[in-house]
């Protein structure tokens, strides 16, 4: 009847049918989404490292080193690989070179050879002493450290016998292997420093162990490579002579050099630690080619023919 009166409500039941209308249809469009296979089904776009269990995700991201941000690209090194046959030295001889910047090692295919190390090895040596006093609460004395100082810029070699005795002699060369993450060394089977087995490749790893702080602790290592860099007399020579003058200053050495009498050979072994790389190279020559000065001349003749010609 047009003029009867509607219960109280009664006009607002076609708003309350849209509204249960509209929630069965969010509901229905919901669960399609969850269906496999599904038109509406949404695709992850998370990354494949996140995907699939998300507890062992989350133990591996707590785990993780943090992922460094992309950088700009990098200078070049100085050197760059390259065949040398063209030098025609006699014997033996290896190089490698180690980006401190990103890890990467570059090398003659012999990198991993080994070589007695003479003279190179007290860089570590003394490192070890340094480290392991500051580790036990002490500070050297001032005789101890003007005896370090004889040992890496003159290469006396009867204080190196007393600093390599006092840090347990064989046992040093063990942690070396271990702190430096070393893969091709080994500890003289006589037990001795001069007589200790590194290759080319782990003598530029043991550039960077004391050049980031592992080797020397952080008291020393800024002791340790000032007095890398004032090297002299004698010990002087190799990697850092190929480079101009202004920069040999900066580059840390540490050399090595005996003429092994059972081998009959020349032991000549080059550690160098410049702004961004470390450098080992090694060479053995018969004593019919001359002298420890063969060897160490080759040491720089490696070196500049690694040289980019900008350098």
């Amino acid at each position: 009847m047009a003029g009867a009166r509607r219960r109280p409500g009664s006009h607002r039941r076609p708003l309350a049918f849209s509204a249960v209308a509209l929630a069965l249809v969010g509901l229905l469009v919901l669960s399609l989404r969850l269906v496999p296979g599904s038109p509406l089904r949404t695709t992850s776009t998370a990354h494949p490292d996140v995907a699939g269990d998300r507890s062992t995700t989350q133990a591996t991201d707590r785990n993780a080193r943090p992922r460094p941000a992309p950088s700009p690209s990098l200078e070049p090194l100085p050197f760059a690989a390259q065949d040398l046959d063209d030098l025609d030295l006699k014997g033996w001889y290896a190089w490698s070179v180690l980006d401190k910047r990103t890890g990467k090692i570059i090398g003659s295919t012999n990198m991993g050879e080994t070589s007695t190390t003479a003279s190179l090895i007290k860089a570590w040596v003394v490192a070890d002493y340094l480290r392991r006093s500051a580790e036990a609460g002490k500070t050297p004395s001032d005789a101890k450290l003007a005896d370090a100082t004889k040992i890496i810029r003159d290469s006396d070699n009867t204080r190196a016998q007393e600093f390599y005795e006092s840090v347990g002699s064989a046992a040093s060369i063990k942690r070396l292997i271990s702190m430096c993450k070393l893969t091709d060394s080994k500890v003289a089977a006589d037990g001795g420093w001069s007589r200790t087995l590194l290759s080319p490749r782990d003598t530029a790893r043991l550039g960077l162990c004391i050049d980031d702080g592992r080797a020397a602790g952080p008291k020393w290592t800024k002791w340790l490579l000032n007095e890398m860099r004032l090297v002299r007399g004698a010990g002087d020579f190799g990697i850092r002579k190929a480079f101009p003058a202004g920069e040999q200053k900066k580059i840390a050495i540490k050399n090595g050099w005996i003429d092994r009498q059972k081998e009959k050979e020349y032991h000549v072994n080059c550690l160098a630690i410049g702004d961004t790389w470390t450098m080992g190279v090694m060479v053995k020559s018969p004593f019919s080619v001359g002298g420890w000065d063969y060897g160490m001349k080759a040491c720089e003749q490696i070196t500049e023919a690694l040289l980019r010609p900008a350098t």
